[in-house]
């Protein structure tokens, strides 16, 4: 299609009507928008298509209230999905139904077994260094299995410990040129590369999404001007329901790049 870019494919699960009951660690509960938050997620879903992503849904989970945060259930690097064992215990039903989503697009499955706990959401890829939140949802024997997966295929694992922040990429998240994001006071930025502050939390979760795209959320106002200047294209979406329950723009999919498509 003349003036289309495709880039792949973007993992997504519908929100569960039980999503108010969704785990919070580091903030207060506050009430969910079930209507609300379906109409955001759609919302979400088209700006992912709009920016060269085909949208494939896992089944829905409605049974596991934080199934809607996908990206905590898997981490796809190259040809290899690494079915996660996600840290809090109330989660781990959420990884089945994405395992037979990941075999159909054709990626090789591998998986993290206990003792191990790794959430997806702990791991942050920037070119071939591929850093691991440690000490939050995500254990030593999470990052050194997922290290052993991932070895074969170039990739260097570097270990961040984690502080006031539920997962790595609630912290830091990185542009698509790899310069990184976000509030280094949260994480053991000493083992990051140099982090450019953003001026509110909101702006530290930024998606790319190819080319000069990147999604951020709408809360964000200061970092989406901040990023508009550099000259990356901003795609603000608004995700003020899934935001009460610790999540970010990552959390709602997962992007598995085409191999054949120019990212």
């Amino acid at each position: 299609m003349d003036g289309y870019t495709y880039y792949g494919v973007a993992l997504m699960r519908r929100p569960s009507p039980e999503l108010a009951r969704g785990i919070v660690t580091h903030i207060p509960r506050a009430a969910v928008d079930p209507v609300l938050a379906a109409r955001q997620y759609t919302i979400y879903q088209e700006a992912l298509a709009s920016a060269g992503w085909r949208v494939c849904e896992v089944e829905a989970a409605p049974e596991h209230p934080d199934s809607v945060f996908v990206e905590d259930t898997v981490v796809v690097c190259g040809d290899l999905a690494v079915l996660t064992r996600p840290g809090a215990e109330a989660r781990r039903g959420e990884v089945e139904g994405v395992e037979p989503v990941v075999r159909a697009l054709g990626l090789r499955v591998a998986r993290v077994e206990a003792p191990a706990t790794l959430d997806g959401g702990d791991v942050l890829q920037v070119g071939s260094t591929v850093y691991v939140g440690v000490g939050g949802r995500t254990n030593t024997e999470g990052a050194a299995q997922l290290e052993k997966l991932l070895k074969p295929l170039g990739r260097e694992v570097e270990r961040v410990g984690m502080g006031a922040a539920l997962h790595l990429k609630s912290a830091v998240t990185a542009l698509p040129d790899g310069s990184l994001v976000g509030l280094p006071d949260l994480v053991e930025a000493d083992a990051l590369p140099p982090v450019r502050r953003v001026a509110e939390e909101p702006g530290a979760h930024v998606l790319p999404l190819g080319g000069r795209d990147v999604m951020v959320s709408a809360a964000a106002r200061e970092t989406i001007h901040q990023l508009t200047a550099d000259r990356w294209r901003v795609l603000p979406v608004d995700i003020s329901q899934f935001e009460r329950l610790e999540a970010c723009v990552t959390c709602l999919s997962v992007l598995i790049p085409d191999q054949g498509a120019g990212a």
